[in-house]
This record gives C-alpha cells, structure tokens and sequence, in this order.
C-alpha cells in the first residue's frame, strides 16, 4: 500500500514519515508539504500539500491508499474547513482509508476548549467521510518541557497552573510509532485511541528533570489567571490562552485519560524512567 503523510515537514508529521518508512519502505511513503523542500531531507518522496488548497491536494493523494491527516495549527474555524479539503481531497484522489491525529483536552469551560471542540468536529468528518478511519486522539508532547531546560534553570522551577493534576504526556517519536501501525493494519479501522504514556503529576515531571540534567528544580503552582496573564504577556492572546487551557485541563483530570496506545502501537509506551535516563548528561 501506498500512505500520505500531511505537513511531513513539521515536527510529528517527518516523525510519522521515518515511521512508516521504516514499516512498509520509504517508496511507500509520500510526504505532503507547504513547502515541499522543507521535507526533502525524509528520504521519501515529498508532493505539495497546502491545507487552503483542496485542488492541490487532490492532485498529490492521487494513488495513495491511506492518507494521516495531521491536525493543523490555524484558529479553530479556520482549521475545521481547512481539514475538510484534506478529507474531501483525499475522497476525490480514490483514498480508502484516512487517519487523524486528534487531541485529548477538556471539550468544554476552559481557554483550550475551542481547539478541542474543532478537532472534534474534524473527528466527526473523518467518521462521517465513507473511508475506513482511524482516530489517535493525542497526549501532550513532553519534549517542550525538556527543551525549556535553560528556561527552568534561570527560573528556578516548573511555573504553572497544572496544581495536582496528572497529565498524560506523550513523545513524538513514540506517537509516530503508533500511527505507522494504525495506518497500516486494518485491525484498527474504525477505533479512536487515546495515545499517552503514564500520567504524571509536574511534581514528578520537575523531579525526572532533575534525574535527567543534574538540577534541582521544584513545581511551584499558580492560580490559574496568574499563569495566563503570565503566558499572554510571553506569548501573545492567543498562543498564551491556549497554552493556559492546556494546564487548566491538566489541573482540571482532563488530560489524566486510560491510555490506548498498547492497542494502537502493538507495545507499552515507553516509561517514562526509561525516557529521561536517556536524556541523561
């Protein structure tokens, strides 16, 4: 079979592109790009895949068998209609099978709801679209927190809003592990998985880090309007109210869900023990 893999040059789109090539064999990979030179370092062979353009796209999925659909990254409204020329083209190119890379998250009473609520909405497009589908409903990426390293250090800690909460945190290279699979085995059409590793509280999280890079780092927990006012004057309105939402849903059990990803990716995720000691310095 031959799989398409949209925004191959993003950071979990080229990490699905190596997994499925290490699967079924790069010549049965096709990337799709914006920017078709941003993904030529894959190895795969890359066509062009621009979200607004449901022509284009029809164009490049011709003779592909089974299409990721990795959610994009515009405003909710924007991305619902701009997912619907995916799915739309991807009918039209002869496609039999579509899998989509949703998110967890509250779906209602707090700043990251809408981006929920859209990718829901793409989830019931995906269902509603005739293919065969497959639905990974994604953990959050913990790979920001070890990159903010330096960030933590001249802080002094993890700053957040998240209390409590345990989180259900994910890699992408872990997540590319279990889309290979979920695009290629019909023993996962029609499912939605939750795709996460254990769930761990920031104490736990600060604590790995420490593990990890020699620190000493604490979690201090904010209020929830401190943090966002502190992510908004950072990040900018809305960039920095989705990020607080984020950590509302972590403090608020959302993002603390029985995890699929054994089912997904036919293996355990990774622990998370053995994840930070290979970070080890």
């Amino acid at each position: 079979m031959k799989i398409a893999v949209t925004t191959a040059s993003g950071h979990l789109g080229s990490e699905i592109v190596k997994a499925a090539a290490a699967l079924i064999g790069a010549d049965n990979v096709i990337g799709l790009a914006r920017t078709p030179s941003k993904a030529g370092h894959l190895g795969v062979a890359v066509r062009s895949g621009d979200y607004n353009d449901r022509e284009q796209l029809t164009e490049s999925l011709q003779a592909i068998d089974a299409v990721l659909l990795v959610s994009g990254m515009d405003e909710p409204p924007k991305r619902i209609e701009q997912h619907r020329n995916v799915i739309e083209a991807a009918k039209a190119a002869g496609a039999k099978k579509l899998v989509y890379t949703s998110i967890q998250g509250a779906e209602e009473g707090n700043a990251f709801s809408p981006v929920v609520q859209s990718n829901r909405q793409t989830e019931a497009d995906v269902r509603g679209s005739g293919l065969q589908w497959v639905i990974g409903r994604n953990g959050i990426y913990v790979e920001p927190d070890v990159e903010y390293i330096e960030t933590y250090k001249k802080m002094g800690g993890i700053f957040n809003c998240a209390g409590d909460g345990k989180c259900g945190y994910t890699t992408r290279p872990e997540l590319a592990y279990a889309y290979a699979r979920m695009l290629t085995g019909q023993e996962h059409d029609g499912k939605t998985y939750n795709l996460h590793g254990e769930p761990i509280t920031q104490y736990q999280l600060a604590e790995y880090l420490n593990q990890a890079f020699g620190t000493q780092l604490k979690y201090h927990s904010m209020t929830v309007e401190e943090y966002k006012d502190e992510r908004i004057a950072e990040l900018g309105e809305f960039l920095g109210t989705i990020i607080a939402g984020i950590y509302t849903g972590i403090r608020e059990g959302k993002l603390n869900n029985p995890s699929d990803f054994a089912a997904a990716a036919g293996r355990e995720h990774h622990s998370w023990q053995e994840y930070f000691d290979s970070l080890k310095t």
